[in-house]
């Protein structure tokens, strides 16, 4: 199996390659070069592997925290509009400090904004936050929920969102479903609600939430989820957030109702709340979270009680002390949850008081002796065992009584965890590609990270007796989507203290499996549409659908009848037991020569990908295009057949077919085509590519998405080249140079239609000979990225006086020192202020101010249709106000707000020409808008 490289930039993460590899194509997450902020970043958490368990959920600090779970039933559900809203410190608090099962609801999954590690947008970008998002998640301890709702970009209101959104409707239903399947005590909106938010996704969020609250109750609501089989659910309370602004530290006594301080250490963290978190806060890199930091100290976090069904005791203030005031989480209130059925189980509250006493007695064992805890776990665990029994028997109706079992299975779960802790037990699960020690383990290339329909794999299942007691293994099985398992061997043994027990599984792939790595998800056209559609509503509202196999071994102490462990008498012939599990994981060698783990991925036998996949095509030069074609195979016998594309029309293509052979799993080919245009107009038009093999159709790639510190998922695309002809007029010889930002495609773009363009590293900026270049060109947000840039803006400003023509595109105002705030400056040739301003509406009016300027007129005519058909936004970054010597040359606004002029400034300076532009060409050159292309044909063509 071979390893073609297909670029290779500078980056955050050191040099990160795109690569296919065992028949994917493999994007590292910070695919252009990234901000030197996050450098040191990516550098601290590299080493934070997401598959292995954080160090405090081991030894001691684990035992601690899961017995806080243990002596709780309460639950928490906190509702936020976009990844890195949620309030981490209160989840941390909640999850790790008290115990609490704590689900996070985030409406969308970020994929309307912006990246800040590259030039990934849209869904592939909705991917990877979510997978920065369930990495925050693994530090605050939380479950994870999206709605089906998309993030279309920056809106100003909630009534723009739900009107993207297809109206309420959509996004409530999915709330509701998540409400009545987990079940909270507490719903917890992140925001108010009101103006205060900002965002209109923000805004939208906390009025769904305050709608869901009593909406999930009623089984009128949304009643095609009751037919499904869920039972309306009423949460205790309602809280909202942001009630003294946002990160506010401080509030008046009359504005919030729970007051918590997550700046408190936590021993079992070693560190405080709010600084846990933002360890997990830090893995958003997309979003530059990587440099934030909270010093330590107290840190308030405020909420309004704003809905109840209960009463609660509240001080002179009208404060409460905790969001579960008035709220029973005992283990013995359970019972009440029955209402009148409790009377058909008089035995389950005194069951159920006596697993609570038994955890009690666990928690009050010493920490520096593990073991002392195991005795009072076993027998808690031999108790809900029986209560479970029996109320699963008993004849109370299941719509009363499910809800109950819902918890004491979740708190079974807990127990057997909890012993494994206390036992000091442990297991692994690796499917058998070495031995396991560095020096055997394959390549990544090598390993079975991927698997087709059809194969089979082998898991290698290994049992550690860590405890003072001698134990046997029952048995090994493994749990996971299909009826994949074909053996599973192991031999019965009794375990000394300190030994292994290994046992191995047979697995087969079944052929209908291809499925299991795509997203349930998908939107046909992302640049326009607000909704993504569900491919399987069994995962709908999950982060991604559940693929994990599982490995699970029962033990037991061996030992004579009425077995005695710290002073608890077990009745059992064979001694207390248990179980414990593992995620089955793939171990290989990276291309450092370190150890990573990957769960086995489930793809289809084929992956076919175009090259460029998108392409813009300018009307005078719409001769022949090359189009090429990537097809990776994943099986494991030979196979052979014909590739071809289908053009439109009558369009031409050579050859009109292609034969293909493939000898080995891993292997890729690579083909080209010539597409010939044919009777083209102004337009948008697709390329194909299809390859059937014995009778099957494959016509689609799939790409990994993950980074060193994230877990894996897969994107999938159609194999299709989008092409846009746009009638634009490219002066001839025009030269750029052009200076990388966070990362765009607009040097691409250029290229296909035309302009001759050289990609200048930010470090080179101090030796390159500018002169060589007509326009030189800042990528989006270079300020903020390049500190060689700052470092040598004199030398663009020299090329600008000395007749160089330099257009600037948007930067940020930086919260931070280090993200280099662009107001700082001076780095422009004069005085101007940068401002959030923004446009946020795609097809907001756009006004001409200057009807003269040369950028209106060459070498194209700019007029008002060249607004139209832009996708997203406008502009975002706008100048709020700037020297005299700048001419502003468009003016746009979103509806009812004042006149925005500071998008596209411009300036003689010297001999040259300075432009600021905050209109989002990123977005639309890209998107083949042909009056964008046009334009910024003109800002880079000045004669």
């Amino acid at each position: 199996m071979g390893m073609l490289e297909i670029g290779k930039r500078k980056c955050g993460l050191a040099s990160v390659t795109a690569r296919v590899t065992s028949g994917l194509l493999i994007v590292l997450l910070a695919l252009s070069q990234a901000t030197w902020a996050a450098d040191e970043a990516a550098a601290k958490i590299a080493d934070d592997h997401y598959y292995e368990p954080l160090a405090q959920e081991t030894g001691p600090a684990g035992l601690k925290l899961m017995l806080r779970k243990l002596q709780t039933t309460g639950r928490l559900m906190q509702v936020t509009a976009h990844p890195d809203d949620e309030d981490g410190g209160m989840l941390t608090l909640e999850a790790r400090g008290k115990g609490v099962s704590t689900l996070l609801m985030t409406l969308t999954r970020g994929e309307g904004g912006q990246n800040k590690l590259g030039s990934n947008l849209f869904d592939v970008l909705g991917v990877l936050r979510t997978l920065e998002l369930l990495a925050s998640d693994r530090y605050y301890g939380v479950e994870q929920r999206f709605s089906r709702v998309a993030d279309f970009g920056y809106s100003k209101t909630p009534e723009e969102t739900f009107q993207k959104w297809q109206g309420h409707d959509v996004a409530l239903g999915d709330m509701v479903r998540v409400i009545r399947t987990f079940r909270p005590d507490i719903l917890i909106a992140r925001f108010s609600g009101t103006e205060r938010d900002g965002h209109g996704h923000h805004q939208a969020s906390a009025i769904l939430a305050k709608e869901a609250f009593r909406a999930a109750a009623d089984p009128k609501r949304f009643p095609e989820q009751i037919a499904e089989g869920l039972q309306p659910w009423q949460a205790k309370k309602l809280y909202s957030g942001n009630v003294c602004g946002f990160f506010s530290n401080t509030c008046d006594a009359a504005n919030y109702s729970v007051r918590l301080n997550t700046g408190v250490n936590d021993p079992a963290l070693g560190t405080s709340y709010i600084q846990f978190a933002m360890k997990g806060l830090r893995h958003q890199l997309s979003q530059g979270s990587g440099s934030w930091t909270v010093d330590p100290g107290d840190r308030f976090t405020h909420y309004k009680l704003v809905d109840s069904v209960v009463d609660s005791p509240k001080d002179k203030d009208g404060h409460e002390q905790s969001f579960f005031d008035g709220v029973d989480t005992t283990l013995p209130g359970l019972a009440a949850r029955l209402g009148d059925d409790e009377k058909q189980a008089p035995w389950l509250r005194p069951e159920l008081a006596e697993v609570a006493k038994q955890i009690h007695e666990a928690w009050q064992s010493p920490e520096d002796d593990l073991g002392k805890a195991a005795g009072p776990l076993f027998a808690a665990k031999r108790s809900i065992d029986k209560a479970v029994e029996r109320l699963e028997g008993s004849p109370i109706a299941a719509s009363s009584k499910d809800g109950v079992l819902a918890v004491l299975h979740e708190k079974q779960e807990q127990i057997s965890v909890a012993i494994a802790l206390a036992m000091n037990v442990s297991m692994e699960a690796l499917v058998a590609s070495g031995e396991g020690s560095p020096e055997s383990l394959p390549a990544e290339k090598a390993a079975e990270t991927t698997i087709s329909p059809g194969q089979a794999f082998s898991v290698r299942i290994r049992f550690h007796n860590g405890s003072k007691y001698p134990l046997a293994v029952s048995r090994f099985w493994i749990d996971g989507p299909g009826n994949w398992v074909e053996r599973v061997d192991t031999e019965s043994a009794v375990l000394a203290p300190g030994q292994d027990q290994y046992g191995t599984a047979r697995l087969r792939v079944p052929n209908d499996a291809a499925e299991l790595t795509r997203p349930y998800w998908h939107r046909d056209n992302p640049e326009t549409e607000s909704l993504n559609q569900i491919d399987d509503e069994r995962y709908v509202t999950l982060p991604f659908a559940p693929t994990e196999l599982r490995a699970h071994v029962s033990y037991h102490i061996t030992g004579r009848r009425d077995f005695s462990i710290q002073g608890h008498t077990l009745r059992s012939a064979d001694g207390p037991d248990s179980t414990t599990s593992a995620a089955v994981l793939v171990p290989f060698l990276n291309d450092n020569g370190q150890k990573q783990i990957r769960p086995p991925a489930i793809v289809p036998t084929f992956s076919v990908e175009v090259d460029p996949n998108e392409q813009v095509i300018p009307l005078s030069n719409s001769g022949p295009r090359s189009v090429r074609v990537g097809a990776t195979y994943d099986g494991s016998q030979r196979a052979q057949d014909d590739l071809h594309l289908v053009v439109p029309g009558s369009w031409k293509v050579d050859p009109s077919k292609t034969p293909v052979a493939f000898q080995q799993r891993g292997e890729k080919q690579d083909f080209s085509f010539q597409v010939l245009p044919q009777n083209v107009q102004e337009g948008r038009a697709a390329i194909r590519a299809d390859l059937e093999v014995g009778g099957r159709k494959f016509s689609e790639g799939y790409t990994l998405v993950t980074r060193d510190d994230l877990g894996a998922a897969y994107y999938y695309q159609p194999a299709l080249q989008h092409v846009s002809v746009v009638d634009v007029k490219v002066p001839k010889d025009l030269k750029v140079g052009y200076i990388m930002g966070a990362g765009d495609e607009i040097p691409t773009v250029l290229e296909q239609i035309g302009v001759k363009v050289t990609l200048i590293p930010a470090e080179k900026l101090a030796t390159e000979d500018l002169n060589k270049y007509q326009t030189m060109v800042l990528g989006i947000r270079v300020y903020d990225t390049q500190k060689d840039v700052i470092a040598n803006n004199k030398r663009l400003l020299d090329y600008v006086e000395g007749g160089g023509r330099l257009v600037v595109q948007y930067n940020t105002v930086g919260y931070t020192a280090t993200a280099g705030d662009f107001n700082s400056g001076p780095l422009t040739p004069y005085p101007v202020t940068l401002s959030r301003a923004r446009v946020s509406v795609e097809e907001a009016p756009v006004k001409i101010l200057d009807p003269g300027n040369a950028i209106l007129h060459y070498p194209n005519e700019i007029s008002q249709k060249d607004f139209e058909g832009w996708v997203q936004e406008r502009g975002l970054y706008f100048m709020s106000a700037w020297d005299a010597k700048y001419t502003p040359v468009l003016e746009s606004h979103d509806p009812g707000e004042g006149e925005q002029k500071g998008g596209l400034l411009v300036a003689q300076y010297g001999k040259g020409t300075y432009i600021y532009t905050g209109y989002a060409f990123f977005r639309q050159l890209p998107a083949g808008v042909p009056g964008a292309v046009r334009l910024f044909v003109n800002l880079l063509s000045g004669k």
